[in-house]
């Protein structure tokens, strides 16, 4: 099976899933695993949390038969599942307090006078954190919920003090339905008018949209996903039946949030207030759309409304004529600048135009989402405006394109340390052949051992599927990474075996290898890396210097 890649930023299906060998593997930035690895990369776990994650959802009960390992600043590592459940457990108090008569009556009154329907309280699992300062924390107590855990969370500043209190609260979940964290809105003008749960294990706002777990049906359906800015825009957005829209988190629209839509979404419209914020915060997402490949639009509210407001005046009927009339992303950074070349305005107003104009032209180039032909033009009617010849505009956006990629280059770029010369070719070759050729460990290969491996992530590698191999398991790569806990060993153990099964000719290749490390060893006395000469033993090999060939692309036959 084939797909987008959750890791990177892909523009074409990359991601490789094999049912027979039960693994994943990305052939563009080169991700690959167990559906063990895939959980700890895609949620930010241990190999710990993601075993308890994963039995957690099949209905495995799992016995921890260690400690977390400690964290950098001396404290313990954080339960992902833990805080899930502190989580579920903080909501169900919440909307207690939501319905206490007394309690809940100020977040009520509010809820009625913003026309939240008791349908829409139920489906978004609203709540009220009660208005005194320690209420959160004193129900823990009586609850026997460890007071260090709620602060963990999140949810308290000290032991006697709530994170949210006189505030309506929104549970943030993810796409699957798990509670990882809350927004509160004030209900008596007190503090920040909205805030969120702190980082935590399970919620990282920069990487979080609200209400994608009840969005995401729609916005595959329909290819379209409405981006707005606060959780009373969306919750009143599927109240009136427009159920493809979601929400940041008071954050600007990140990288982190397109790589998300991108897994359900073609399409992305921003929806903005009309005032200078909303105009603001529309620019600040344009460049991560384009960059994610989206197909972007721009639509604002009219009558200086929010969203919500617009839709209980005008229904979802005018909310859908807003939509309608979104504008492409570069028809309205074009609109934009050509006011600011028509008016009176200043240098550097006409400047930041003309910059965040072709940024946008570049971002999309870079990212293959802005054909050329159009390009040109584009870059054409820039030069007609602004009175440059169009090989200088273009000039300019060909430098801003090639700053787009090295920095591209130098996120993607890995930190594996395969070794030099021959002869650590040759111990590449070794794990290579047995990891899809076990069978030859037990006939020609019995000579081998992990001292033969002086580099240290071979050295790992060897150490388990020589551990395996000598038990006389039933092998499979599946095995081999399941005894392996680091994401960049299961890494590099799926590159290996895929670059193995690619050459072939096991048996020759492993003699081969063997030979090339014997005679080495026999030369210097022991095994090191680097220096290695020309004809180390490997025929073929020798007409150009190793350093400068691919080190997974040499064949020893």
């Amino acid at each position: 099976m084939v797909g987008l890649c959750p890791f990177h930023e892909d523009h074409k299906p990359s991601m490789n899933v094999s049912a027979t060998k039960q693994i994943f593997k990305c052939f563009a930035c080169g991700a690959g695993g167990d559906v063990l690895k895939f959980i700890q990369m895609r949620e930010g776990l241990t190999f710990s949390q993601a075993v308890e994650r994963l039995a957690e959802r099949a209905g495995i009960q799992v016995k921890p038969v260690r400690r977390a390992a400690p964290r950098t600043d001396g404290q313990p590592e954080i339960d992902p599942n833990r805080l899930a459940k502190l989580n579920a457990w903080a909501m169900k108090f919440f909307q207690q307090c939501l319905s206490d008569m007394e309690k809940g009556k100020v977040a009520r009154d509010y809820l009625a006078q913003r026309r939240i329907s008791p349908e829409s309280i139920s489906k978004w699992r609203l709540g009220a954190a009660p208005n005194a300062v320690d209420g959160l924390v004193k129900f823990a107590a009586a609850s026997k919920v460890p007071l260090d855990l709620v602060q963990q969370g999140g949810l308290a500043t000290s032991t006697n003090q709530d994170k949210f209190f006189g505030r309506l609260m929104f549970p943030i979940t993810d796409v699957t339905g798990r509670v990882i964290g809350f927004g509160g809105r004030t209900l008596n003008d007190t503090g920040a008018k909205y805030i969120n749960s702190p980082t935590t294990p399970l919620f990282d706002k920069s990487n979080t949209l609200y209400g994608l777990e009840q969005a995401r049906h729609e916005i595959v359906a329909t290819g379209t996903a409405v981006i707005v800015e606060g959780y009373t825009d969306v919750i009143m957005a599927h109240q009136h039946g427009c159920t493809n829209v979601v929400a940041t988190l008071g954050t600007s629209l990140t990288s982190g949030h397109g790589r998300i839509l991108r897994r359900y979404a073609e399409q992305v419209i921003l929806v903005f207030d009309s005032d200078t914020a909303g105009m603001e915060a529309a620019n600040r997402g344009l460049e991560v759309c384009l960059s994610q490949h989206l197909d972007i639009k721009l639509a604002f509210v009219p009558e200086g409304k929010d969203p919500c407001e617009y839709l209980l005046a005008a229904g979802k009927e005018g909310f859908d004529r807003v939509l309608a009339q979104a504008t492409d992303v570069l028809q309205y950074k074009w609109n934009q600048l050509e006011t600011a070349f028509k008016t009176d305005g200043s240098l550097a107003n006409k400047k930041a135009a003309l910059n965040e104009f072709l940024q946008a032209v570049a971002t999309g180039l870079a990212a293959g989402n802005l054909p050329m032909l159009e390009s040109g033009l584009l870059v054409n009617k820039v030069a007609k405006i602004i009175g440059l010849d169009p090989k200088e505009v273009n000039a300019d956006v060909n430098k801003r394109i090639e700053r787009l990629s090295r920095s591209k280059q130098q996120q993607d770029a890995a930190a594996v340390d395969w070794g030099q010369g021959l002869h650590a070719v040759a111990q590449r070759e070794i794990l290579e052949v047995l990891l899809n050729e076990p069978g030859l460990f037990h006939g020609i290969g019995c000579q081998i051992t992990e001292d033969l491996f002086d580099i240290p992530i071979l050295r790992e590698v060897a150490a388990i599927l020589f551990e395996i191999l000598r038990s006389e398991e039933d092998f499979a790569l599946r095995t081999v990474l399941a005894r392996t806990e680091s994401v960049q060993l299961g890494d590099c153990m799926i590159e290996l075996q895929e670059i193995g099964e690619r050459k072939g000719n096991y048996r020759s290749r492993l003699i081969d290898a063997l030979d090339a490390l014997n005679r080495h060893k026999d030369r210097s006395g022991t095994i090191r890396t680097g220096g290695a000469k020309s004809g180390s033993g490997f025929s073929g090999v020798g007409r150009e210097p190793v350093e400068r060939r691919n080190p997974h692309s040499i064949g020893m036959t």
